[in-house]
């Protein structure tokens, strides 16, 4: 019983040691950085579940006679990469990075990768570039690369000895015929000499560091027009239009303020008015303009007649002159002792269509009301209103005429 059990402890631990020799380690490690965020990516074939394990170290500590600790980076991740950036690596120290494949309880070999962020990290482009017109040339203002902790790239503890590459570029139609001026410089403002007035640049700016010979990429072109003196007749034309503008914005609230005081007038002070005997009816005192409203609650009838209203008839007033002054009747009339004057020998008597003044009012022309208007069919409107009757109303008045003699 005792054999059989060594006989399995012995081949269990033979398998295990050839699973454990068939796990191979990840290949392809490398680092991804730029400026401080750093990444550990490596690759691994076989399509099992496993895991994988990360450390660092910094490289002084492994000739310590007690040998190195060892501090976790991604323990037991199923990824193929980890970061490093929460780490806050010293940017100008030296580390050791190993990673391994965890399957179970069986572990893969170490695989080392040093790693030193001052030589192998990337330095990136400036963060932001700005162009703004300074007469006829144009200012550059450039933001450093920042780090992770939002830390300028040209602080003391990383490179202090960062510059800038800047070319720039007349701006055209003809792509191939452009010519590119550069510039270098470690100011963040920059001033581009020797440009042309009113003409379009484009300007693209790289971070550059020489010890280890990093460069970053080019900003994408950031395109901006010089000014300049400005033409006289850009001048003159500014000047029409403008005046042309306000004479347009004037005109246009004159005819606001007309149209505004003539609706106004009409409706307050309107050129017909009405006649004296209804406003004495209609107002509330014979002196006040304001129409006297009816009683919304008043339970009488509004009792209406039609009316017309006509212009008030203008007569024709003919005045006698005085019998000295009246020229001598011609041979065959004779004048009477009225003043008149008669044919003799007419036969018949006709009416001459004049008629005299004398006797008053016994002849009277036709009444001005049958000439005016007549009341036509009145209608009753019951409402809830005050009882208004317009049958006393005169429809016209009519001044007293005189009509006197004429001679013909």
């Amino acid at each position: 019983m005792v054999a059989a059990f060594f006989a399995f402890l012995v081949l269990w631990c033979l398998h295990s040691s050839a699973a454990g020799a068939e796990l191979l380690p990840p290949h392809n490690v490398t680092v991804i950085s730029l400026n401080t965020n750093y990444t550990l990516r490596w690759d691994w074939d076989q399509f099992i579940n496993a895991t994988f394990t990360v450390e660092y170290v910094g490289r002084y500590r492994l000739t310590s006679k007690k040998g190195p600790k060892w501090y976790k980076a991604c323990e037991k991740t199923s990824h193929r990469s980890c970061d490093l950036t929460p780490l806050n690596l010293y940017y100008f120290s030296i580390y050791m990075l190993r990673v391994r494949v965890n399957v179970n309880e069986n572990h893969s070999d170490w695989v080392l990768k040093q790693f030193c962020p001052d030589e192998d990290a990337d330095v990136g482009p400036p963060s932001k570039v700005d162009l703004i017109p300074a007469g006829s040339d144009l200012d550059v203002y450039i933001i450093d690369p920042m780090t992770s902790t939002n830390v300028s790239m040209k602080d003391k503890d990383y490179i202090p000895d960062l510059y800038y590459q800047i070319i720039y570029w007349e701006r055209t139609a003809d792509t191939q015929a452009v010519t590119t001026l550069t510039l270098t410089s470690k100011a963040n403002i920059v001033t581009l000499p020797r440009l042309k007035a009113w003409t379009w640049y484009c300007v693209s700016v790289q971070s550059r560091y020489d010890f280890y010979s990093k460069s970053s990429q080019f900003t994408s072109p950031h395109c901006m027009s010089t000014e300049g003196p400005v033409p006289w007749w850009k001048i003159f034309l500014y000047f029409v239009c403008s005046l042309v503008i306000c004479f347009l914005l004037v005109l246009f609230l004159l005819l606001i303020f007309f149209r505004c005081f003539r609706t106004i007038k009409a409706t307050f002070f309107p050129s017909s008015q009405l006649p004296g005997h209804f406003k004495e009816y209609f107002c509330d005192s014979p002196g006040s303009d304001i129409p006297r409203l009816l009683s919304p609650g008043s339970e009488a009838e509004l009792l209406c007649d039609r009316v017309s209203i006509c212009p008030e008839p203008v007569f024709l007033e003919i005045h006698d002159p005085p019998l000295e002054a009246q020229p001598a009747p011609p041979s065959g009339l004779e004048a009477d002792s009225s003043g008149r004057h008669s044919r003799q020998g007419s036969s018949g008597s006709r009416d001459s269509g004049v008629y005299s003044t004398e006797g008053g009012s016994g002849l009277r022309q036709p009444s001005s009301a049958q000439s005016c208007t007549e009341a036509e069919d009145s209608w009753q409107v019951p409402v809830k209103l005050e009882q208004v009757k317009m049958q006393d109303m005169a429809a016209c008045l009519v001044a007293d005429e005189g009509v006197v003699d004429m001679c013909v």
